[in-house]
């Protein structure tokens, strides 16, 4: 090893030493919550106490002139009985709850009856050799839709997949750990990801216009493109600078339980999970043929006859959350029944629970995420905040295009400290929303801007969740593999993908391109 590659060693291990050091101290997301509640209160009573106020842009009164917001105080006697009157309603009301619940209940019983494990692996093994490196990417950003499922499943199996094929086994976890969790809101079709981010959304942008809903599609073109700008960038890295800088495998080195896994690749999927997968295929077929019937169909009920040609979609859209329940539900059933996991309905209750029981730990959040989100909005200072830094927004003269560049690479810099994209997004959608709503930008392009950002350092920090078992399955094949090694590994990722999703956001507001289904960039308050 030369002094440069010693040095630069050095340095990548003190950063993540120093992120890994404070990340620990900061606390669990749920009592994050509850102190911004606590500074929240703080800031709403001094700020009552001073009269901070501003005038509403679009709002004026009987005599024309603009309606002054006022802050409110969250100590007062209004605020207080509505916080303990309204508190079963401020959780059950919370946007994203509803989303996440439905969806999951259907994605609970796909993955549960072996369906995303046995897609991706499938999809894995029947790849081209020359085009592996790509296709455990590909297969990596779409498995997001899996959650869970593509990082036990997919990131594993990729190590044994390139070892299979003669390839570096590491560099196969690399591979599918940028896709899964670097390309996080890169794919081909909006998922949980999609409905959990927008109710956020439509939650924050209520707050300045009552009237907008949000569409789990608003990025869907967005997202799309992210895609296939992500995938030649991963697969780039991966065979021109990662796999050609690993240290080779030593023989022996490798345990057991992985060398013993190797095989091949065509042998993976058993005849019972190929005939699951293809019925599962005409379950989604089904659904999908159900939801074209349902909006060109007789009676249309999925369009809205009366609205503007603009707004007739729109309960289309807004029931996607529903057809991706019956997608997920349907295709889940069909191939447990043929493989054997589903015997009976009683099985696909049993999954169902269990989906539910694995948000548990949600439930708490959104719990004190919803209650940070209504005590904000009932302050005003969301909206007070958005219409001054407005004004200085405006005032700066910046192209909206270097504006969106800026909240990517906060929302990258604050995902090393706090790893929960609901979270974060949480906590900055009251505040960004309303204020670039204010200065002609889209609630659908900000969301956007968030994704692009709180993806890409997924991969380059301990605090993530699974950033630890990917260790676990790096150090299967080589031993000495460590935490600065991981680190290192992925910093190429995390660097290609931030600066490609940074230039395809500045082209994308630059061109004016929709960011999906009757989701522009430019927005116009009503």
């Amino acid at each position: 090893m030369t002094k440069n590659t010693q040095a630069q060693s050095t340095e990548v291990n003190g950063i993540l030493a120093w992120i890994e050091k404070s990340g620990n101290k900061l606390p669990d997301p749920v009592f994050i919550f509850l102190y911004c509640i606590a500074a929240v209160v703080v800031i709403s009573f001094l700020s009552a106490l001073f009269g901070v106020s501003a005038a509403h842009p679009t709002q004026v009164d009987t005599a024309g002139n603009a309606i002054m917001i006022s802050a409110e105080s969250l100590l007062s006697a209004g605020n207080i009985q509505r916080l303990l009157v309204d508190m079963p309603n401020t959780f059950t009301s919370f946007h994203p709850l509803g989303y996440v619940l439905v969806v999951m209940l259907g994605a609970g019983v796909a993955e549960r009856s072996g369906l995303f494990a046995s897609a991706m692996s499938g999809a894995v093994s029947k790849a081209p050799l020359f085009l592996l490196t790509p296709a455990v990417a590909l297969i990596g950003m779409v498995g997001n839709l899996a959650a869970d499922a593509a990082y036990v499943v997919l990131i594993p199996l990729a190590g044994v997949i390139f070892a299979a094929a003669g390839r570096h086994p590491i560099a196969g976890i690399a591979t599918a750990f940028a896709g899964v969790s670097g390309g996080f809101s890169a794919n081909l079709l909006p998922g949980q990801l999609d409905a959990l981010l927008f109710g956020i959304t439509e939650a924050a942008a209520e707050t300045l216009q009552p009237s907008w809903d949000a569409n789990i599609a608003g990025n869907a073109y967005f997202i799309i493109a992210m895609t296939f700008v992500f995938l030649p960038s991963i697969w780039y890295v991966t065979d021109k600078i990662i796999e050609p800088r690993l240290t080779p495998i030593k023989p022996g080195d490798a345990e057991s339980s992985s060398a013993g896994v190797i095989k091949d690749p065509s042998t993976a999927l058993s005849d019972s999970e190929r005939l699951g997968l293809a019925r599962a295929g005409y379950a989604c077929l089904g659904i999908i043929a159900l939801w074209i019937f349902l909006t060109i169909g007789p009676g249309t009920p999925l369009i809205n006859e009366a609205a503007n040609p603009e707004a007739r979609l729109t309960p289309m859209f807004q029931s996607l959350v529903a057809g991706f329940f019956f997608l997920f539900l349907a295709a889940g059933w069909a191939y447990g029944s043929a493989s054997g996991t589903v015997s009976n309905h009683r099985d696909i209750v049993k999954m169902m629970s269990g989906a539910m029981a694995d948000l548990s730990y949600y439930l708490v959040l959104a719990f004190t995420a919803a209650h940070f989100v209504a005590m904000f909005n009932w302050s005003n200072l969301g909206l007070i905040f958005a219409i001054k830094g407005a004004a200085v927004l405006q005032g700066s003269n910046l192209p909206d295009s270097a504006l969106m560049a800026l909240i990517i690479l906060f929302g990258a810099t604050i995902n090393l400290f706090i790893g929960s994209a609901s979270a974060k997004w949480a906590l900055l959608a009251p505040v960004l929303v309303p204020m670039l709503m204010l200065i002609g930008i889209s609630p659908e392009m900000s969301t956007a801007a968030y994704r692009v950002g709180d993806g890409a350092t997924n991969i380059i920090t301990p605090l993530m969740p699974y950033f630890p078992l990917i260790l676990v399955f790096c150090q299967r094949w080589q031993k000495e593999f460590g935490l600065g090694s991981l680190a290192a590994t992925m910093l190429p990722y995390s660097a290609v993908l931030l600066m490609s999703g940074l230039a395809l956001t500045v082209i994308w507001v630059i061109l004016g391109w929709p960011l999906g289904p009757s989701a522009p960039v430019e927005f116009i308050l009503q």
